[in-house]
């Protein structure tokens, strides 16, 4: 499921698309700009292919955002075999996964901080995401496991 949300700076907006697998909750791409063009979220969508290597036929989430209805994004998932799902036209509720992950960073970290600029909120962005919320914040749907935690108890049960 992807999204993108954004982060005041006195320098200026800076937009995070995030790609989040649901049943992990982890955010397996993400990628971050100083614009919402469908460039930021091609990069998120590679980050994630590039690190996880999706199985082809996997299924990829977003809102009909123009970034995601774009010819060149629309390539980007079907050069990785990726089955193109998205929400009712104007549905908010459809995309509340994505959109829950936003909620909880600006709620955790992002709101109780100024950032002089976009590369220190950048910075803030990256410890959160992988060494934080991937690896170390519990979820109550995992059984209150971290994203990181849960995976490896899944692959483990799966081998055995």
């Amino acid at each position: 499921m992807t999204d993108f949300s954004y982060i005041y700076t006195f320098e200026g907006w800076l937009y995070l698309a995030t790609i989040k697998d649901i049943f992990t909750k982890e955010i397996v791409g993400w990628a971050t700009d100083n614009n919402m063009r469908k460039e930021l979220c091609i990069k998120a969508l590679e980050n994630a292919v590039r690190r996880h290597k999706p199985p082809r036929g996997t299924i990829h989430y977003s809102d009909r955002g123009v970034q995601y209805c774009s010819r060149e994004y629309q390539a980007t998932l079907k050069k990785y075999g990726m089955i193109c799902s998205m929400s009712r036209k104007g549905n908010c509720y459809d995309n509340a996964c994505a959109e829950t992950f936003f909620s909880t960073i600006k709620c955790e970290m992002l709101y109780h901080k100024r950032y002089m600029t976009r590369d220190e909120a950048r910075q803030d962005i990256f410890w959160y995401i992988e060494v934080f919320y991937n690896r170390k914040r519990r979820h109550q749907a995992l059984g209150y496991l971290s994203p990181a935690a849960f995976k490896q108890s899944y692959l483990g049960q799966k081998v055995a």
